[in-house]
């Protein structure tokens, strides 16, 4: 058994995103004559604030994530993306590969919470390794695997489903573990994506 720390990471991050933007919403206009080399920033600026956010569905991003399963079954409810996620149905876990995400208040827990947490995942662990010994499936075996598991899912959305994303799952009502991985792959888009997440403002931490 191993515990990790949940994650996220670039499988492809959009190239040139606000030119493909101008490019898209200067159609509607009819005004490919005013684009210039700088002209694209200010030109999405200006959308943004119209609320002319359907442009900004032109460009898209695919973004790896290493978190629980808890976490994956909110992610997967937003209808406007692509998911690929690890399957427990054919991954056949042994004691090497099972991994748990350690939770984000784990710090803030007594040493008396962090013993009761990691028994609980070394008898799950435990459980699927005896079943998988008396000849039961993979798929069967999974039923004793908890919302910690580790799994990793890619996520694919154009950057008006990512700006909602955000909105939701950087906020003060979302869980405390989707936020905190939200948040730091917030960053990651305002520090890589110019303009078009920088009005998306972080919760505070509460964990």
């Amino acid at each position: 058994m191993r515990i990790v720390k949940q994650s996220w990471s670039w499988v492809n991050k959009p190239e040139f995103p606000l030119v493909v933007i101008e490019t898209a919403g200067r159609t509607c206009y009819k005004s490919e004559d005013k684009i210039t080399k700088d002209s694209a920033m200010e030109f999405v600026k200006r959308i943004l604030t119209k609320g002319h956010e359907s442009v900004i569905e032109h460009a898209s991003a695919s973004v790896r994530f290493i978190t629980n399963r808890g976490v994956t079954h909110e992610l997967v409810r937003h209808r406007l993306c692509s998911f690929s996620q690890e399957s427990t149905r054919y991954v056949r876990y042994n004691g090497k590969m099972m991994e748990f995400i350690l939770p984000v208040w784990w710090e803030n827990w007594s040493s008396d919470m962090q013993n009761i947490w990691t028994k609980q995942m070394e008898a799950a662990e435990i459980a699927y390794l005896e079943l998988l010994k008396n000849k039961a499936l993979p798929e069967q075996c999974r039923e004793v695997l908890p919302n910690s598991l580790k799994t990793e899912i890619v996520v694919t959305a154009n950057l008006r489903e990512w700006r909602h994303i955000f909105k939701l799952r950087t906020s003060n009502a979302a869980h405390p573990q989707m936020r905190a991985l939200m948040t730091d792959c917030l960053t990651g888009f305002q520090r890589e994506i110019p303009v078009l997440f920088d009005n998306i403002l972080k919760a505070d931490k509460d964990v």
